[in-house]
């Protein structure tokens, strides 16, 4: 199985910002006018599994439609993993952008030293970068606390 890419309409941004956060590419819709059906002609035209919490949009044909009826986002992402029969893989975690997914890229310590808090530069640590939205990332306690959630989780 190819590795799968996911778009999660409006009520689902928590699950799709983990998803990329777990090195899944996970587009989230965002709040606006679109219809469902052209939610998932996106998901169609991307080749994007669609998550969505209503189960009323009807299947498409050529879209892979998983409705996630959990609350709780433990529950979400185990659902989405084990539908699939995915194993999420640490070495992936924290490759792609929290805001908009896509994958980061090292970025020069001595550019990175210009942006950052006083107490982040005193630490030995890589940066990275979002080639499209341009925010910086480092491993911090952000990291820390995000992988110790994760790993409560059961990942």
């Amino acid at each position: 199985m190819a590795e799968p890419k996911f778009f999660a309409d409006c009520m689902l941004g928590k699950l799709a910002k983990w998803l990329a956060l777990m090195g899944y590419d996970s587009r989230f819709a965002g709040a606006g006018e679109r219809g469902d059906l052209e939610l998932v002609g996106e998901a169609k035209k991307e080749g994007r599994i669609f998550l969505t919490r209503d189960g009323k949009i009807p299947d498409v044909r050529g879209v892979r439609k998983i409705v996630i009826k959990e609350k709780r986002l433990e529950e979400q992402l185990r659902r989405v993993l084990r539908e699939l029969g995915l194993k999420p893989d640490r070495r992936r975690f924290f490759t792609r952008c929290a805001a908009c997914n896509a994958v980061l890229e090292p970025a020069p310590r001595e550019e990175a030293l210009k942006a950052v808090p006083p107490r982040v530069r005193e630490h030995a640590v890589e940066f990275f970068r979002c080639p499209a939205c341009a925010r910086l990332y480092w491993s911090g306690t952000h990291v820390e606390n995000t992988l110790k959630k994760m790993e409560q989780m059961g990942f």
